[in-house]
């Protein structure tokens, strides 16, 4: 019982100290203040930053993507302690936890209460600190020559009144032995915010306009030369600010899960920020594509009402899936009641099949406009394997030829390359192994071709592994074989597509690839009579799933995969006029 009280006592007065100024939606008036107190307020940032380098670095130079091989996750231990436990409990699984903090034994003690072992991978830095939100203030990883070695690029936080926020990032340059990157100095003083950036791996980035109106002395042109010349972003693709998120960062309501997929929240229609999000996400489909030069794909996740039903136009807590974090192969997913949170769990763990799904109850900091993604800042590794890939939809099905390709990159060199496929034909769980070879050495890109394994094949699933002549070994994706790229046969759905239906109408199912209840939505122009059937590769009908009158407007189709074998489907909507398919994986 006395330990208890003074624990309590302890995290008590910790929490009362950091409170005051631990709201994440502070406000930063550059919207209204002069140029004068602007450069005022660059000249003392720029004083904050005690150690750093304030010219950009040698390039080229490649920032990480969230979803690489991290060395570390940094939390700082100001409030939230359930919460920083549980992410404790969940990184040091997967890696080093490093934990900015300014009394370790008091840490120690929780995590100690609350029976988390901290004997291995939890690091403690003692630093002064002003709040909890570490992924705005703390430093990006960044690579020279795409992997040979790692930089850390710190920007000017923020929030003028968290001066001690704004030097943690040289503590953990130090920590770790790692060369700070500061934009403090002329004509590179940039102002930016963790939560509002957001990186392919491969030179695009994403922001919300937030980022322009922090540097009204930079500018437009200003603010890309800065993300080039320090990060090497080549392309930066800013979005409308949200109406109703006061922080405007855009980790709350989107994600990028790979190089090609994009997780986008969605409310109901005309609910919140619902418009603009939908209008944001038609700019970024009409006018940007990935940087293999496609489309985007699109996931969407549900953004959830408050405990009250109400949502942020209502004053209703900003409530968010995906706000997530990437640990090497768990994700971190915030989590807030069991009607809202089964469905998002489920969309992730088909979204991201392989990953261990880790949920975490953040009812307690969701009111502060920020979740599991805001308290956290990943570090990527010193040295790493890093495999860029694009998956394709299909392949051509005029040949039995099947080549793939990928981009392998090691600062020490590659030794072997090998892709491991197995045909989804009759279910095999075998892969074979097929030897890669270098085919472009100024891009990096390895190549295998083979024949298909059988007669009638009509998709693979497949992975890479690669072994660096320093030994060190890499899959990808990362958590194969538990976790698959798939690609299929083109032929039977390019001669379906042709039909004059108006496909827009019909909806992306999600989630693709399907394991349980999955949803078919559409949004008819007319209401009709229609079908919607369930056929196998060969063409042959299996199940009808819905078949009746359909309203005009949005409706959403349900069944359950659970029921069929793993393998290549293709749904049918059809109505008396023509038909439309659209592809499905089962697993």
């Amino acid at each position: 019982m006395i330990r208890l009280s003074l624990l309590g006592l302890t995290f008590l007065f910790t929490f009362i100290c950091n409170a005051q100024i631990d709201s994440r939606n502070e406000s930063f008036l550059f919207d209204i203040i002069n140029d004068k107190e602007a450069r005022k307020f660059y000249q003392e940032a720029a004083s904050r930053h005690t150690i750093g380098i304030t010219d950009p670095p040698e390039g080229p130079l490649r920032t990480m993507a969230e979803w690489e091989e991290l060395q570390g996750v940094v939390i700082t231990w100001a409030s939230e302690f359930s919460i920083l436990g549980q992410i404790v409990d969940a990184i040091k699984e997967e890696t080093n936890v490093y934990i900015v903090c300014s009394n370790p034994s008091t840490v120690q003690n929780y995590l100690d209460f609350v029976d988390i072992d901290w004997s291995k991978n939890v690091h403690f830095l003692v630093q002064p600190f002003d709040s909890i939100w570490v992924r705005d203030y703390g430093p990006n990883s960044v690579y020279k020559n795409d992997v040979d070695s790692l930089i850390l690029v710190d920007w000017i936080y923020n929030r003028p009144a968290r001066v001690k926020d704004d030097v943690v990032p040289g503590r953990i340059a130090e920590e770790l032995g790692l060369p700070l990157y500061v934009t403090v100095s002329d004509p590179y003083k940039f102002v930016a915010t963790g939560g509002n950036f957001m990186s392919d791996g491969m030179g695009k980035a994403f922001s919300s306009e937030l980022i322009l109106d922090e540097n009204p002395l930079q500018g437009l042109d200003g603010v890309d030369a800065v993300v080039k010349d320090f990060m090497g972003i080549e392309e930066y693709i800013k979005f409308e600010n949200l109406p109703h998120d006061l922080i405007h960062h855009i980790d709350m309501h989107m994600k990028l899960l790979d190089e090609q997929t994009l997780m986008l929240g969605e409310y109901p229609e005309g609910v919140a920020d619902g418009p603009q999000i939908e209008a944001n996400l038609q700019y970024l489909l009409n006018n940007f594509t990935t940087s293999y030069g496609e489309p985007f794909k699109v996931i969407r996740m549900p953004m959830p009402p408050a405990w009250d039903g109400t949502y942020p136009d209502q004053n209703g807590d900003y409530r968010t899936y995906v706000n997530s974090l990437f640990v090497n192969k768990t994700i971190l997913v915030p989590t807030y009641e069991e009607k809202y949170d089964s469905t998002a769990l489920r969309i992730w763990e088909e979204s991201m099949p392989g990953y261990n799904i880790v949920g975490i109850n953040c009812n307690s900091i969701i009111p502060r406009s920020g979740a599991l993604h805001c308290i956290t800042k990943e570090i990527g590794v010193n040295d790493p394997v890093r495999i860029v890939h694009q998956e394709q939809d299909c392949f051509d099905e005029t040949t039995s030829l099947r080549t793939f390709s990928a981009i392998i990159q090691h600062r020490s060199g590659i030794k072997d390359a090998f892709l491991h496929a197995r045909s989804n034909l009759n279910n095999t769980n075998s892969f074979e192994r097929y030897k890669m070879t270098l085919t472009d050495p100024e891009t990096d890109t390895w190549s295998v071709s083979f024949e298909d394994l059988e007669e009638g094949i009509f998709s693979y699933d497949y992975f890479f592994t690669v072994i660096a002549n320093s030994g060190k070994e890499m899959n990808r994706p990362m958590v194969a074989p538990e976790g698959l790229f798939n690609i299929s046969d083109c032929s039977l759905i390019s001669s379906i597509d042709a039909s004059n239906i108006e496909s827009q109408e019909y909806l992306d199912i999600f989630p693709n690839p399907a394991s349980a209840i999955t949803c078919i939505p559409l949004d008819l122009n007319r209401s009709r009579n229609i079908e919607i059937n369930l056929h196998d590769m060969l063409g042959r009908k299996i199940n009808t799933i819905f078949s009746g009158e359909a309203t005009k407007g949005e409706s959403k189709y349900f069944f359950d995969a659970s029921n069929y074998e793993a393998g290549l489907y293709l749904v049918e909507f059809t109505d008396r006029e023509s038909s439309f398919f659209q592809k499905l994986v089962i697993k």
